[in-house]
């Protein structure tokens, strides 16, 4: 083998060498393009989680209140439904 043909060589080879290391860079970059995203979105996934659980136990919290009033207001309208039944006895008596 000539010297020629082994410094074509060589530098087929150094080119060859170079495009690798340039797709290896270029896939390094991509992986860690999408490494950020993924940490995002764990972090973003994480906040939808906590704000879920908070939101959660607000409508428990709500919800046993509505049950309160609810009850208050069953127990007010009983209420009133013996007074206006008092009034109407005191009312037939005293006619």
């Amino acid at each position: 083998m000539s010297e020629t043909e082994l410094e074509d060589g060589l530098s087929s080879a150094s080119a060859r060498f170079d495009r690798a290391l340039a797709r290896l860079a270029t896939s390094t970059r991509d992986l860690n393009t999408r490494l950020q995203r993924q940490q995002r979105m764990e972090v973003d996934t994480q906040r939808l989680v906590q704000e879920r659980a908070r939101l959660a136990t607000e409508l428990d919290k709500t919800a046993a209140r509505a049950k309160r009033l609810d009850d208050s207001a069953h127990e007010v309208s009983r209420r009133l439904v013996e007074a206006m039944e008092t009034v109407r006895s005191v009312l037939a008596k005293a006619e």
